[in-house]
């Protein structure tokens, strides 16, 4: 049945009309209440979110690099410092016509093709917010002539400010590193917008890698008004940017630059401590790169030299490299025999070799040295002393001494990569190898070589020590709290033999004589060394071939010295380490250049002398040379030179651990056969 149709009277139609408007008078009046809440929001508590949003479109800011704190020596002489650049870099993200864009940049910055295939590598390899370094050290006009095409050149961006400068060059290069871009990786885990920022660079090496937080600073503003499409309406006020610390170092500058030249075509190191303090004077490794090319940005040339160089001139000789220490540990080991209680006037007879077993041990003299006492034994370096005194011992009571002498010891260096060495005995090869201590070992050893192993800062420790009688530690930062060495309280009459032996190594008719220093008032005390790096067979022997000159470098024994001077009241201790030096060249040895740069330290004058007599045989100083170098090298090359790797700090330390591991393997391969032939 159908619902009857409700009747509405006409009474009934205004009651109607009213309610029906009073629920739409509710509903604008709830939407008006709503609208009015938000923009009373938007603009209260909101007010200041989209002041910023507007400002944001009104005003474009780009960071501004900080300047990078500066690296002085102990005197305030720069190490590393500032100047001003010129730069361009390319923004991929902003690039519409690469090749368009390279060429007009080709003809204006006249850049060759070494430079357009890194540009182009880099651009290949780079994140579309990472600029992309075209040039730097621009002069005025250049940097004018890219500034005024700007427009015909989208992504291209020039920029005005500061650059890393290394007045020293080379000579610094593993002491403070160098700086570089940030990589993609490094942005992406950061997420910092200074990283992508033209013309910023960070530490990648060294000094300036391990104090990046101290040196650099905190970046400014640049604040510029725009239109809705971007174009330049006015400059506004822009923030400075606050200068990271300054970092003194306890280095000299002036005998840092003097020990890396005279260190010549060597490759080796020499380190320089005061032996009052502990302090770095000096801390060299040559041959180096030149960090101001790395921190502009190396090219392919560069990187295929200097990686495929057998003198490993990235490597920080100093801190990564491990030598047997050969010779230079006898002093030391003779300290050990008299906390032992052997007598230094008892004899040993040497008649230049030594059966042990089926084995037989030589002395670097092959006649013999006869009957030989403590005090001659240290400056006529007679291996077979040594070797009688270990196999009545055993190594296992010279290895506490070797330790407290520094030796094995990790030092709290602002460094990242640093290798300790060895200092060997019984239990320690039980625990690597699983075998007992031989007889065997415990010659070797004696001498320098087998298992042991050490860095040129722990020689120069051993040298600090020896003089003192303190526990020398060395520091390189000069503005940290440094206590007084305390005593290792020592015999007093055990550390006068000692170094009364040293001084005749160098001034008694020992095998240091090189080293004399000619200075009125000055002597010299030390230990030459030579550390085999090869087998020397019974065939060779036979052969005659037992000088380094019958070998290749790479085979030839390292040379090595450390001392210090005044030797009757001593205040600077070094070590000298000659790679593959082999004692074949007397002005390139390691006791006439340990002579040369403690000279230094007393009669500058006498010592630059010597050293511009020295450099006139050698080609020229480091920047000659390496120019020299780079010029051979270029001509040389017949086939394209790949580019350099993404990552080049990465690619570094692989070259620097390879080289590493060959000497590390080297040293322990010629443990099995004594003492070099006429290697003192």
């Amino acid at each position: 049945m159908n619902k009857p149709f409700k009747i509405v009277t006409e009474a009934a139609q205004p009651f109607t009309f009213s309610r029906r408007a009073t629920v739409l008078g509710i509903g604008q009046g709830a939407v008006g209440l709503v609208l009015a809440g938000r923009m009373a929001w938007l603009s209260v508590a909101e007010n200041q979110h989209y002041k910023l949003l507007s400002e944001s479109n009104r005003v474009n800011m780009t960071l501004v690099p900080p300047r990078r704190g500066w690296i002085v020596d102990r005197h305030g002489a720069p190490i590393a410092d500032n100047r001003t650049d010129f730069r361009v870099d390319i923004i991929p993200d902003r690039l519409e016509d690469k090749q368009h864009t390279l060429s007009l940049l080709t003809s204006v910055l006249a850049l060759t093709a070494d430079d357009l295939q890194r540009i182009n590598t880099d651009l290949d390899r780079a994140a579309g917010f990472q600029p992309v370094q075209v040039e730097e050290n621009l002069d005025w006009e250049h940097f004018a002539a890219v500034s005024v095409r700007i427009p015909e050149m989208p992504g291209v961006a020039p920029t005005r400010g500061f650059a890393r400068n290394y007045p020293l060059g080379a000579a610094v290069a593993h002491l403070t590193g160098y700086v570089g871009s940030a990589s993609a990786e490094q942005y992406e885990k950061e997420k910092d917008p200074l990283l992508v920022t033209p013309g910023f660079k960070l530490g990648k090496d060294g000094l300036e890698k391990a104090l990046e937080d101290r040196l650099r600073g905190k970046p400014g503003a640049k604040r510029i008004e725009v239109t809705a499409r971007g174009k330049l309406v006015r400059e506004l006020a822009t923030r400075p940017d606050t200068p990271g610390d300054t970092v003194r170092l306890t280095i000299d500058a002036g005998l840092q630059e003097y020990a890396a030249r005279r260190l010549g075509t060597n490759s080796g190191s020499v380190v320089v401590l005061d032996v009052l303090t502990g302090d770095m004077l000096a801390m060299v490794s040559m041959p180096a790169y030149d960090p101001n090319s790395f921190s502009r940005g190396i090219g392919r040339m560069e990187w295929k030299m200097l990686s495929q160089d057998d003198h490993v001139p990235l490597m920080n000789k100093v801190l990564q490299g491990l030598y047997p220490p050969g010779s230079t540990v006898k002093p030391m080991h003779g300290l050990a025999l008299l906390q032992n209680g052997i007598d230094p006037d008892q004899t040993v007879y040497c008649g230049g070799v030594m059966q042990v077993g089926r084995g037989r041990f030589h002395c670097w003299k092959r006649g013999g040295h006869g009957n030989i006492n403590m005090h001659r034994a240290i400056p006529q370096s007679c291996d077979i002393y040594f070797f009688q005194m270990a196999r009545q011992l055993g190594y296992d009571k010279f290895a506490p001494t070797a330790r407290e002498m520094g030796l094995g010891a990790q030092y709290d260096l602002p460094f990242l990569s640093q290798y300790y060495g060895t200092v060997p005995d019984s239990q320690w090869k039980k625990k690597k190898y699983g075998k007992d201590w031989t007889v065997a070992d415990s010659i070797n050893a004696s001498i320098g070589q087998g298992y042991l192993l050490v860095n040129p800062m722990q020689l120069a420790v051993m040298a600090a020590r020896l003089s003192s009688g303190r526990e020398i530690v060395p520091r390189i930062l000069l503005d940290e709290p440094h206590r007084p060495a305390a005593s290792l309280n020592l015999n007093p009459e055990h550390i006068k033999v000692i170094r009364r032996a040293m001084w005749a190594v160098v001034n008694g008719g020992g095998t240091g004589g090189a080293a004399r220093m000619n200075i009125d008032g000055v002597d010299l005390a030390g230990k030459t060394g030579t550390a085999q790096v090869r087998r020397i067979t019974m065939a060779d022997r036979r052969a005659g071939r037992t000088g380094n000159a019958s070998f290749p470098f790479h085979l030839r024994d390292h040379a090595l010295f450390v001392g210090f001077a005044p030797a009757d009241n001593p205040r600077y201790a070094c070590s000298v380490v000659i790679e593959h030096g082999g004692h074949l060249i007397r002005n390139l040895d390691a006791p006439e250049t340990a002579s040369d740069v403690l000279s230094y330290m007393f009669d500058r004058e006498r010592a630059i002398k010597r050293l511009h007599e020295a450099e006139a045989t050698w080609g020229g100083d480091i920047a000659t040379r390496m120019e020299a170098k780079r010029k051979a090298f270029m001509e040389a090359q017949n086939a394209p030179v790949p580019p350099p790797p993404k990552d080049v700090d990465d690619a570094r330390s692989d070259v620097v651990e390879r080289a590493a591991s060959t000497d590390r393997s080297a040293a322990t391969n010629a443990a099995a056969t004594g003492s070099p032939e006429g290697g003192e």
